[in-house]
This record gives structure tokens, C-alpha cells and sequence, in this order.
């Protein structure tokens, strides 16, 4: 799919399901440790990936839409009561309901009109066998002066 589409388009470096964004540049510490804490008393996710899907305009992304497993459903909601007394700001947070779990493939939001629904409808499917990975780790990112910034957190 990348090689068909003009290099502008952007991608994620390595795959991941995010459970949450931050924007707290000047509280990392603090979410760090939140993050830490969390990720030690979750046991391992499983994920399974049900269907090649799009988020629409305007955020105009290819994904890989995860089946609502227990333990996916857990690991968000642990992590809401985890976060649930603390005032760091969460953009773009939706309410385990309303979530979409995913893993981000594609980032075509530079794309025009017809050429976003071009690729829409040219990748959009439901897995007939579903594949499932278990998930043992959690990564924790931010960016500073322009640089991804990245740790690994055990499960567990």
C-alpha cells in the first residue's frame, strides 16, 4: 500500500494499539510514573485484528481495527481508573464505549478528496481469520525538541 501512495504519506515506525495520548510536555515525570504504575499491575493484552478499516476525514487514517477482547477492554478501563484522579490533559479521550480500538497503518490526511476515497475503498476488509497477539509490554513516548523519545514498560 505505502509504495502506491506519494511519499508525503506518513506511517507509524513500529506497530502499536495507544490506550491513551497526553499532552502534559512539562509533567512528564509525572505521567511517566502514572504509566509505570498502571503498566505493573496489568497483565498482558491480547489483541485480535478483525478488519482493515479507515478513520474518516479529518483525521483521514488506515487502520488495522482490533476486536473489543475482554482483556483489551480491561487494559483501557484500568487505565481510565488509573488516570481517573489526575488532571493531565488527555486529548481526543472517548469513553470506553466509544473507543475504537485500533493500530494505526496509514497517516493520509494530506491526501485531497478523491484520492482519500480512493484508498478507502481499495483497502477496507474483514479478516476471515482473525490473528491475535499477546501483548507483554507498554511503551510510553513523547516528544521533546522535535525528537520521539520512547521506553518500554513491562507488563505485569
Amino acid at each position: 500500500m505505502l509504495r502506491s501512495l506519494p511519499a508525503s504519506i506518513t506511517h507509524p515506525h513500529t506497530e502499536h494499539v495507544t490506550l491513551r495520548g497526553f499532552n502534559e510536555p512539562d509533567r512528564l515525570d509525572e505521567v511517566h510514573a502514572a504509566v509505570r504504575t498502571w503498566a505493573a499491575a496489568q497483565h498482558p493484552i491480547e489483541i485480535t485484528t478483525e478488519a482493515i478499516d479507515t478513520f474518516p476525514a479529518p483525521w483521514q487514517m488506515v487502520i488495522a481495527r482490533l476486536a473489543r477482547t475482554a482483556s483489551v477492554v480491561s487494559a483501557y478501563a484500568t487505565l481510565t481508573d488509573a488516570l481517573a484522579s489526575t488532571d493531565f490533559h488527555r486529548p481526543d479521550e472517548r469513553a470506553l464505549d466509544d473507543w475504537t480500538f485500533h493500530m494505526s497503518v496509514v497517516y493520509a490526511k494530506t491526501l485531497d478528496a478523491d484520492a482519500w476515497s480512493a484508498l478507502e475503498r481499495s483497502v477496507t476488509r474483514e479478516y476471515v481469520e482473525r490473528p491475535t497477539e499477546v501483548i507483554s509490554e507498554a511503551e510510553f513516548a513523547w516528544h521533546s525538541c522535535g525528537v520521539e523519545h520512547h521506553e518500554v514498560v513491562p507488563l505485569g
